[in-house]
């Protein structure tokens, strides 16, 4: 029941909003607020209640939906779902605050369609059918379309018709994938779409779900899916334009969650249930044995170098998160405790980064109106709040020991270093190019003598420091402290590799 009404009170919000008259604005962002609080509060109760000693999923519900399909709504959550769901829903209000004074017009659609978005990705994290899963996949698809499209920048109809294309044909690919898997998990009559059900019938032997040419192909199906979430190259490339229009808020709901929706899926279908296909691309013989990880690495390397290459403030940061998460992919690709362990902490820490750096950017252009680094110089002398909060989200990015993106990634390259030696000393290059652009931005952008442009440049105010201060908490503890995260999902990294 809790884990349900934590789902569902954004589209009650939803509802609500879309009651109100469309000039009360003030009272719509109130009321979007409200209802963005209230699953954070049941978030944080679901995380300091989580019982970290079982592997099982907790605070499940199971009742049936569709019964000609034996398709039920199956929801429940594990070490892995509550983290993501906590941070879900932390983004959430820090979302609606950036957006108070920066959506000038729509308010109430808006807000409406931000609440539908919630909703679609909280229940993501939870669904337990197999079916139930991809409905919340797709719900997160229509509003995010419209968010960019309606509210985006100059080019925004084209970021939201790319972005709109590249993620349904990922989604095509996982529906037909979804289909095998249903009509091959038993006879007519028995089939279900019950995702525990179905990782324990791939285990078993002689079942077909357990055969290795059909493993292989539907892995495929489900890795295009998500792959073009994370993204994953070759389908990276409707990510930097959807950033760079979309406002602030619906960049760091793209970067913060959305992404890791893509890994996420990867960790819950494609290596739980289908740990044949998993082996065949990352322990297997020839072009295909390494193939994961050499995605990894591409992501790791061609991210880092893009971002190095950008000028525009904010496609900067885009490029920086595709390399990112292939360090995501490497440590899933390892296939042991350090590799996945360092995998899970690094979706969670870089959606906190990335989440505050989107910010930040957003901060800068509502002053500037442009986000050119080579514009400005010398910001560190005017904005030295704002100057101190980038260097603190730069740091963490570029992974420097005692903030939370070091542990991720260092945990993610060792599990990786036992498998593929070659390709982890190559994807530190990543490392070194990510402290460069990020060094390189900020001379460009703070320091030096002050752009005389930007004598009267204000101060980040109270509601932007609200916003950022408790990412930027989040980044130092976890830094600090990571087995904040690491106990949550400790039993469920076991649980995984003891499938695998």
């Amino acid at each position: 029941m809790l884990l349900s009404l934590m789902i569902f009170v954004p589209l009650l919000g939803m509802i609500a909003v879309l009651l109100l008259p469309r000039e009360s604005e003030e009272l719509v962002k109130r009321v979007t607020l409200l209802f963005t609080l209230i699953p954070l509060a049941l978030a944080v109760y679901l995380f300091i209640s989580y019982d970290r000693s079982t592997a099982g999923t907790q605070y499940v519900a199971n009742v049936p939906w569709i019964e000609a399909f034996n398709i039920q709504y199956h929801i429940g959550i594990d070490g892995l779902s509550v983290t993501l769901l906590l941070l879900t829903a932390l983004l959430g209000p820090i979302c609606v605050i950036a957006s108070w004074r920066n959506i000038e017009k729509g308010i109430k659609a808006y807000m409406a369609l931000f609440l539908l978005l919630e909703t679609g990705m909280l229940g993501f994290f939870a669904a337990l059918d197999l079916f139930l899963f991809y409905v919340f996949f797709e719900l997160t698809l229509l509003p995010m379309y419209f968010l960019i499209g309606v509210w985006g920048g100059p080019r925004r109809e084209y970021a939201a018709i790319k972005f709109f294309l590249y993620t349904l044909f990922g989604s095509v690919l996982m529906l037909v994938a979804m289909i095998a898997v249903y009509l091959n998990s038993g006879d007519p009559g028995a089939r279900t779409f019950d995702i525990p059900t179905l990782i324990a019938l791939a285990s078993t032997a002689g079942h077909a779900l357990n055969d290795l040419n059909f493993q292989i192909w539907v892995f495929i199906g489900f890795f295009i899916g998500f792959a073009v979430k994370v993204p994953i190259f070759p389908f990276h490339t409707w990510l930097p334009d959807a950033h760079v229009e979309a406002p602030t808020a619906i960049s760091v709901i793209l970067a913060g969650i959305l992404l890791k929706m893509g890994t996420y899926g990867l960790v819950r279908i494609n290596m739980a249930m289908f740990p044949q296909g998993l082996d065949h691309f990352t322990n297997g013989v020839g072009f295909w044995g390494n193939s994961l990880a050499l995605l990894g690495f591409i992501n790791i390397v061609y991210g880092s170098f893009c971002a190095l290459a950008q000028t525009d403030f904010k496609k900067l940061v885009a490029y920086s998160s595709i390399g990112h998460m292939g360090f995501v992919i490497l440590g899933l690709a390892a296939r042991n405790d350090s590799g996945i362990t360092g995998a899970i902490l690094q979706m969670f820490n870089h959606g906190v980064i990335s989440a505050m750096l989107f910010l930040l950017v957003g901060v800068l252009y509502d002053r500037a109106h442009h986000r050119e680094i080579n514009g400005f110089g010398g910001l560190g002398s005017r904005m030295p709040v704002y100057t101190g909060i980038t260097t603190l989200a730069f740091m963490a990015s570029l992974g420097l020991p005692g903030l939370s993106g070091f542990v991720g990634e260092a945990l993610s390259l060792l599990g990786a270093y036992d498998k593929f030696k070659m390709l982890t000393i190559l994807s530190t290059i990543g490392i070194v190019v990510g402290a460069a652009y990020f060094l390189w931005t900020l001379q460009r952008v703070f320091l030096g003598t002050l752009n005389p442009k930007y004598e009267e440049l204000p101060e980040i105010n109270g509601r932007e420091i609200l916003t950022l201060v408790p990412l930027g908490i989040l980044t130092i503890v976890l830094g600090v402290w990571p087995n904040f995260a690491i106990d949550m999902f400790r039993e469920s990294v076991t649980n995984l590799i003891n499938l695998l």
